[in-house]
């Protein structure tokens, strides 16, 4: 298979979702993953912990380059305390890791989610997730550090589940606002996972892939529920979307553990929302116009993610789903 003349790999040793976007041409800007590298090359750090016994902190690496966090470090740090997850490291070389939004992160007013709250294997080797409940938020401003702005196309994929989720807003990943504040449609453009209906009319109880693009979160290309929706309640999801900036945006979702990425909506962008406007910061767990003065209201699962530049084909997403369906979660 290939993309503009180059070969797209899908899951060859010492690949990871990154090295097929960027063979894509459409090059991660930020890369983030309490589970594992993003990378083939990648063997650096993942994520933080504090502990609460002293406030002590611990870089959480990859086992190897392409690997597996070391939970095996992360479990002899917090050995007879708690620890909480306070950054979740860049992986591209942007600099977009991201703090959580209160004191002693990236300011705000939530705190930094448990560390240990739930645990999972990838290939066989265990890890942890970043669990996601109300008032636990991250966010980083990336808008000159390569995250798009303006009505620049960008895409994002993120590894979330269908077993942990609520109807709080808003739990999304992706571009929101530098200003925390709700500044209009197109402000934002984000994955949201959640059974919220912001609009009504919804079919079934979710938990569905939408498009946070402020001002709503979009099923389709208008306010109408979009009837090519459908819940995605397995333990383990992919869900995609990307968006050109100025006419068309596409969304999609799968299990994470097999399957392909089903096409829930693939079409012009919703009226008022061409061109985007976005401003290149980066969400993780709470809507764009949270955490500074308020709290965050959802609850989701993040394993791993990426943003990148560019508006990637659907043979690149398609490459990474089956990236991401043999990495092996479980």
């Amino acid at each position: 298979m290939a993309v503009f003349g180059r070969p797209v790999p899908a899951s060859a040793a010492g690949t990871g979702p990154c090295d097929i976007y960027a063979s894509g041409g459409t090059p991660c800007v930020a890369a983030h993953s309490t589970v594992r590298a993003l990378f083939g090359s990648y063997a650096g750090k993942l994520y933080q912990v504090r502990r609460s016994s002293d406030n002590a902190t611990r870089d959480i690496d990859a086992l190897t380059a392409g690997g597996v966090a070391n939970a095996a470090a992360q479990d002899a740090f917090c050995a007879g305390t708690s620890c909480v997850i306070t950054w979740v490291y860049d992986q591209s070389g942007h600099g977009n890791s991201l703090g959580y939004q209160g004191p002693g992160g990236v300011g705000g007013s939530d705190t930094a989610a448990n560390a240990t709250s739930e645990s999972l294997t990838v290939g066989g080797n265990r890890a942890y997730s970043l669990y996601i409940n109300p008032k636990n938020s991250y966010w980083r401003d990336g808008h000159t550090t390569g995250v798009p702005t303006g009505s620049a196309p960008e895409a994002m994929y993120m590894v979330t589940s269908g077993t942990h989720v609520n109807s709080g807003c808003c739990f999304d990943y992706g571009n929101s606002e530098t200003t925390r504040k709700a500044d209009g449609p197109g402000a934002m453009d984000a994955i949201n996972f959640s059974t919220q209906c912001w609009f009504g009319g919804c079919s079934g109880n979710g938990p569905w892939v939408q498009a946070d693009l402020e001002w709503g979160l979009y099923s389709g290309g208008s306010q109408s529920w979009n009837p090519n929706q459908r819940a995605f309640t397995s333990k383990f999801v992919t869900a995609t979307l990307k968006n050109n900036g100025t006419s068309r945006f596409a969304i999609k979702g799968s299990n994470a553990q097999s399957g392909n990425l089903t096409t829930l909506y693939a079409g012009s962008l919703p009226s008022g929302y061409n061109p985007m406007k976005k401003q290149g910061a980066i969400i993780l767990g709470s809507g764009g116009d949270c955490c500074n003065g308020n709290t965050n209201l959802s609850a989701g699962t993040f394993y791993e993610g990426a943003m990148v530049s560019g508006y990637p084909s659907d043979q690149t997403e398609n490459a990474v789903q089956v990236n991401i369906t043999t990495a092996g979660y479980r």
